[in-house]
């Protein structure tokens, strides 16, 4: 996986705005995946990221980019427990939930609807989206309750992703990209 794609689709958790991103990569063989994982650790997890796959098969990976200070805070909110709770889950801790996460995406060809609490999304948006409530809007995420803030929030992302993109094909390397947390 080029840091080209991973710059394309993990820039404001890079740039520390955003606890998570994930995104599809191609991979050659379980080898070859396990070293760029680890190639990117070594260089993001002195900036307080990690990498890890969420799900590898048939040459495509599903790989999870999170700073782990954020997501406890996130997974510690009420309302993220809650959720947790009655998908399954038994919130003992970070580890404990991804590892849910992973066997509950490795028994179903779809995302669980609680993925978004790992990506940083509000919980009542992932509540809505979970109920099928009518969304008000739509941007990075189904917003179902504070619209204002979400497009704060989309703003945000959209201008870190262009200033990314744009720094990373100028030369600007990984490693100075990421923010440190």
């Amino acid at each position: 996986m080029s840091d080209e794609i991973l710059v394309h689709h993990c820039a404001p958790t890079l740039a520390g705005l955003k606890t998570a991103n994930m995104f599809m990569s191609d991979f050659d063989d379980s080898q070859s995946l396990r070293c760029e994982i680890c190639r990117l650790n070594r260089i993001l997890g002195r900036k307080g990221l990690r990498v890890i796959p969420l799900k590898a098969e048939n040459g495509k990976a599903l790989i999870y980019i999170f700073r782990p200070e954020r997501l406890r805070r996130d997974l510690r909110r009420r309302e993220a427990e809650r959720v947790l709770r009655e998908c399954g889950y038994n919130c003992k801790g970070m580890g404990s939930c991804l590892s849910h996460l992973r066997q509950r995406l490795g028994e179903s060809g779809e995302f669980p609807h609680e993925i978004g609490l790992f990506l940083g999304y509000p919980p009542e948006d992932v509540c809505g989206f979970i109920q099928h409530r009518k969304c008000i809007m739509t941007g990075f995420w189904k917003v179902y309750s504070d619209a204002k803030g979400a497009e704060k929030k989309f703003r945000q992302y959209r201008k870190c992703m262009e200033v990314y993109k744009s720094r990373h094909a100028a030369g600007c390397p990984l490693e100075k990209l990421a923010v440190a947390s």
